[in-house]
């Protein structure tokens, strides 16, 4: 369809199978596995429903009719009383005991916690792809040197391997508070329809431990251990807040990689990854854009909007339930999980994909190095009986002066040359380079990067298993 508006996200952004996750036919057959999950539970519990009806329930769970769903809807304006009716209609023995105690939140708020907990598994499986690159990455840079920036002014050298891990330990902490997070979210459960349970216990004739046995079995059975202990109608909204709220968390760490890396690519030190026939600007033939970093930000950027929706939402509740976060719900959550997968989808493709140019890092590095080595120079002519007085002096005075040729004049910057023609120092260009090589300018930057990538790699270890079912599917980058 061309005349009516398509989510972005869907079309370009997101994979297939986060979307599916999101679809209307896992939200609605999740409808129907709770209602059978319900009907197997009374039944277990001694109510009266027949084998018969559960299986004919089941045998109904996917052949759902959206063109009478629809059509009833319009008629009574209530979504979940539509597909009660769609499905009693091909399954007229079990109508009488479709939804029976339930409302609707019943379905509604257990579907939308299943659904996310699937959604954080594959959000899960995908961070972890892309923490391993980052940690490839960081390992096979750990000794190249490069210039690193404070306020973006040159600083002092650093590797590019342990610029990496301040990437990869971004990641891992998203990784800790997915992990809290996920293993926090709970089933609403059966609780009627302000929380007390009051119809559970009308159909099992006042039986109180019957109600719970209910609750507990329902919640096994949908693949959860635990449910929230109270609820009103709905589960506390604050669980949304705290699902996106990760996920925002993800998005901070993942801009702040694609910023880095538009950085990187201005000064011509990476490239991400760009294909033979790629086209960088319409109008400038020789651009090479970093447009999926830039994507990345971008569709970053949503998430962590998104992550305010969930929060008024939640602050604005009345009593044991309103109504003002339907619409909001509906389509906040699965764009932050759509956006984010698209996130990691980028990530993943730039950093296994993208390009080092040492010999420019290296460029900009002796760039700069020269004014920090003058330290070490010093050091060495005082070594050899210079007066420090007079060799700081000089080394003030050509420092200055090569600074104002490379901001004045355009020139290279001729430091070395500088200090290697004036006699007080006493050293040769070729000696001065040996003092700029030899000095540790990056300090522990290799082995930070060993020692913190080996703390990763213990992580990823235990979840090879987990990892090996991540999805491979082909994404638009």
């Amino acid at each position: 369809m061309r005349d009516v508006y398509e989510n972005p996200l869907c079309k370009r952004y997101a994979g297939k199978e986060m979307q599916q996750i999101f679809s209307d036919d896992r939200k609605f057959s999740t409808w129907r596995k709770l209602w059978i999950a319900l009907a197997e539970s009374e039944q277990e519990l001694g109510l009266d429903i027949s084998d018969a009806q559960i299986d004919e329930m089941k045998a109904h769970i996917h052949d759902i009719d959206y063109e009478m769903a629809a059509k009833r809807e319009a008629e009574v304006r209530h979504d979940v009383m539509a597909h009660i009716y769609t499905y009693g209609q091909v399954c007229p023995a079990a109508k009488p005991i479709i939804h029976l105690g339930a409302t609707s939140c019943f379905v509604g708020d257990n579907t939308d916690l299943i659904i996310m907990k699937d959604a954080l598994q594959l959000v899960r499986k995908k961070l972890l792809t892309v923490i391993e690159g980052v940690a490839d990455f960081a390992e096979k840079y750990k000794d190249l040197e490069t210039l690193a920036y404070t306020h973006f002014q040159a600083a002092q050298p650093t590797t590019v391997g342990k610029r990496a891990t301040l990437w990869l330990q971004d990641l891992m902490m998203d990784l800790e508070n997915l992990d809290h997070v996920a293993s926090n979210l709970k089933l609403r459960g059966c609780r009627g329809t302000t929380g007390t349970g009051a119809s559970f216990l009308e159909l099992f004739n006042g039986d109180e431990e019957k109600v719970f046995a209910l609750e507990k079995k329902v919640t096994e059975k949908m693949g959860f251990t635990e449910n929230y202990d109270v609820t009103g109608q709905t589960y506390s909204r604050k669980v949304d807040y705290f699902v996106l709220s990760m996920l925002s968390g993800i998005a901070q760490s993942a801009t702040k990689f694609s910023s880095d890396m538009r950085l990187m690519s201005h000064k011509k030190e990476f490239d991400e990854p760009f294909e033979a026939g790629q086209v960088g600007s319409s109008a400038m033939a020789y651009k090479r854009n970093p447009m999926r970093s830039e994507r990345i930000a971008s569709l970053s950027r949503l998430v962590i909007a998104e992550a305010m929706n969930p929060a008024i939402t939640a602050a604005t509740q009345w009593l044991e339930r309103t109504l003002d976060d339907s619409a909001n719900k509906r389509i906040s959550i699965p764009e932050a999980f759509l956006a984010i997968d698209g996130v990691l989808n980028l990530y993943n493709n730039i950093i296994r994909g993208m390009k080092v140019y040492p010999k420019q890092i290296e460029k900009h590095l002796m760039e700069e190095l020269p004014f920090m080595a003058t330290e070490n120079i010093m050091m060495e002519c005082v070594k050899r009986g210079g007066d420090r007085q007079q060799l700081h002096e000089a080394i003030r005075n050509h420092a200055v002066a090569a600074g104002l040729a490379v901001k004045e004049e355009g020139a290279d910057c001729d430091l070395i040359d500088r200090i290697a023609a004036d006699p007080v120092f006493g050293l040769t260009k070729e000696e001065i380079l040996a003092i700029i090589k030899g000095s540790r300018f990056s300090g522990l930057a290799s082995v930070q990067t060993e020692r913190y990538v080996k703390k990763v790699r213990a992580v990823l270890e235990k979840e090879k298993d987990f990892m090996a079912t991540a999805t491979t599917e082909a994404i638009r980058v």
